[in-house]
């Protein structure tokens, strides 16, 4: 049952949490909730908004929660600054809220240091997860996501409507959980093409504009005519230089980046023929959900992908526009193999 499935249905009171216990997990305590008596939930960001990238599209499921459900949500924006992100989710776990949501690798260890302390807490760990072997975290639900498979579609796409034959793929940094969208990316494209080239870089930060907007030139001007940063902030000034590039496209990232810029940039917009989405505010609303009605365990990891319904690419105006309908029509049917398990795509996410 996928994600999406999962949440037209859960206003029926059904959920997916339920069938993904772990023998040590437990569900969520079931409390009355109203719109008189909500949930209080804390976001806090290990940045700020603006990247139209990953943190807002958790704060877009923060958005969609307050309208659905009753809930309160607190936008915490921790800023670039390291020191002040433990400082920030310390304040925020003793300061009475019912959940706390934080998100990758960064705040994980902060996670797993406080929710021992606070066991009347939940915390929902997006984008990574403790290790419950080593941690008392039975009030922390990890989520996380394989991207490779979405990346796997963008991938193929953009090989087969790549006239240069090269593309180049610009990470923020090297984790499992940014990498994987590269590896199905990689593996997409040898697929459709295997004689594409494929030229990567690391900028090392994920809030440098200007950064990646020099390795996105670098890589233009070594022939590159589609180019995909997985690199948050530092993303946008890739897409800039290929908004900057007549006749270059790219893939974006974690979002419908093209949605996210239609208004205010629609030149930027028109130039990301697709994104790999990783729908974590989709995902929240749902952990959300679950913990109102007490079905959603934590004290687990859980691991979603394209059969979730929990990634996947962006098939939107300018995808149609600008990918074949021929190809359209082949990413549709690697996306119906790769779910029914006939295509086995790479992953870092173990």
């Amino acid at each position: 049952m996928s994600l999406i499935s999962t949440f037209a249905k859960a206003a029926a009171g059904t959920l997916l949490a339920a069938s993904m216990m772990a023998s040590t997990a437990i569900p969520a305590a079931a409390q009355e909730y109203t719109k008189d008596n909500p949930l209080k939930v804390a976001l806090v960001l290990h940045g700020t908004l603006g990247d139209k990238s990953f943190f807002d599209d958790a704060a877009a499921g923060m958005k969609r929660a307050e309208a659905e459900l009753p809930v309160t949500v607190k936008i915490i924006e921790a800023g670039y600054d390291r020191s002040k992100w433990q400082p920030a989710l310390a304040d925020a776990t003793d300061s009475g809220y019912d959940v706390i949501i934080a998100g990758t690798f960064d705040m994980t260890g902060y996670i797993a240091e406080l929710a021992p302390q606070y066991p009347d807490v939940k915390f929902i760990d997006f984008d990574d997860a403790p290790d419950f072997t080593k941690c008392d975290c039975k009030n922390v639900l990890g989520v996380q996501y394989t991207t490779s498979s979405a990346g796997y579609l963008a991938g193929y796409a953009a090989a087969k409507i790549s006239k240069s034959g090269i593309l180049g793929t610009i990470i923020g940094m090297e984790f499992p959980t940014v990498t994987d969208f590269k590896v199905g990316f990689d593996q997409g494209a040898l697929a459709a093409n295997d004689k594409v080239q494929i030229l990567n870089a690391v900028a090392g930060t994920f809030n440098d504009p200007a950064k990646g907007k020099e390795i996105a030139l670098a890589q233009i001007n070594q022939g590159a005519d589609i180019i995909f940063p997985i690199a948050g902030g530092t993303g946008i000034g890739s897409l800039q230089a290929v908004k900057d590039s007549p006749g270059k496209l790219a893939v974006g990232v974690d979002s419908d980046q093209a949605a996210i810029f239609a208004s205010t940039d629609p030149a930027q917009a028109d130039v990301i023929f697709t994104s790999v989405e990783k729908k974590v505010g989709q995902s929240l609303l749902l952990a959300l959900k679950g913990t109102i009605d007490g079905t959603q365990v934590y004290g687990q990891r859980v691991l979603l992908g394209l059969k979730d319904g929990a990634v996947g690419i962006s098939k939107n105006a300018q995808y149609e526009k600008l990918v074949p309908a021929e190809v359209r029509t082949e990413v549709d049917a690697l996306e119906a193999k790769i779910i029914a398990g006939e295509i086995t795509v790479n992953t870092d996410m173990k």
